[in-house]
């Protein structure tokens, strides 16, 4: 007989299944655009700060322009929202602005600079810092040359971060850091098969991690990966399905849940159950969005998961939040 307790003990665990997954719907409840001031609005990440929103992402003439700058926008309400800063570069196109709360309880906003050439180099990563989301640092380069540190996810004091190889997306690299600006590799060849790129981390209560990663070589399918501490021993499911723009979320029960770009029939973003067992991924609930589209932030508040997302569906590419109902 199926105890209804017994669920929550093997999510808690981490072994939930995709038939549990399947019988807990996502309604969207909500979904307004809340950024389309430049030509090209895209690549998002959202944090909640001491009782505020901040949604960040690139702004530029194209979706690849020299212009790139990253946007900051803030909101108590996540309904009215404005601009708290603009991060510029007089050499470099930033993309791909990812933000997060450090353990000492500053902003951490990370992305990466696409050089302008002749350089040194394709690609620096970079990091700026703030107390207030409002006024940040200068630039903090993190990581090596032509290493694309993607994500930054902190765990008992420590940032985790992926970096890939942007000289031919051979091989993606594990780095941890202390403080947030001084990344060192600790797995120096983390995943080298199929062009992989984009990641997303969580950890598990037990300390282990879970790895979303996406590729864009042959074969083109996701990967879901697993470690325990250390983090220097990784095994590697194949979900299945192309993805792109990952993002993975713990949820409370132990669910994994992601937002990425799906390719199957229309190109659109959604959110999908994993299937940590199996490595099995399950589509679960279409966001409004086609085109150029994906990249969104997670965050979980007063029981709804909230997203911000980018999408070009109404043709212009714009920044989007959504608020959905995971029952």
């Amino acid at each position: 007989m199926f105890r209804p307790w017994a669920l929550g003990i093997l999510c808690t665990l981490g072994f939930c299944h995709s038939s549990f997954a399947a019988a807990t719907d996502a309604a969207l409840v909500s979904v307004h655009k809340i950024w389309d001031a430049a030509p090209h609005n895209a690549f998002t990440d959202l944090v909640r700060f001491r009782g505020e929103w901040f949604c960040v992402f690139r702004e530029g003439k194209a979706h690849v322009s020299a212009d790139g700058a990253l946007r900051v926008l803030t909101s108590k309400d996540g309904e009215s929202w404005s601009s708290a800063a603009l991060l510029t570069s007089t050499n470099a196109d930033l993309r791909d602005a990812k933000i997060t709360t450090t353990p000492n309880g500053q902003l951490m906003l990370s992305g990466a600079g696409a050089l302008h050439q002749p350089a040194a180099a394709k690609h620096r990563s970079m990091a700026w810092f703030s107390e207030d989301g409002r006024k940040w640092t200068e630039p903090v380069v993190i990581g090596e040359p032509n290493q694309w540190l993607w994500r930054t996810t902190w765990h008992r004091g420590t940032a985790y971060s992926i970096g890939y190889d942007t000289a031919g997306e051979e091989f993606i690299r594990l780095y941890t850091s202390k403080d947030g600006r001084n990344f060192q590799p600790l797995v120096p060849r983390l995943f080298d098969e199929g062009h992989p790129n984009e990641t997303s981390i969580v950890f598990q209560p037990d300390d282990s991690a879970v790895c979303l990663l996406r590729r864009d070589g042959s074969p083109g399918t996701g990967k879901l990966g697993f470690a325990k501490p250390p983090y220097t021993n990784w095994a590697w499911k194949d979900l299945g399905a192309k993805i792109g723009g990952p993002h993975l979320l713990r949820l409370p029960d132990g669910r994994l849940l992601a937002a990425v770009r799906l390719y199957d029939g229309a190109v659109r973003t959604s959110l999908a159950w994993i299937d940590a067992g199996t490595g099995k991924l399950t589509e679960c609930l279409k966001l409004p969005s086609g085109g150029d589209s994906s990249y969104a932030g997670l965050v979980l508040h007063d029981g709804l998961l909230w997203v911000s997302y980018y999408s070009s569906h109404e043709g212009k590419t714009s920044i989007y939040l959504a608020k959905v109902k995971l029952r």
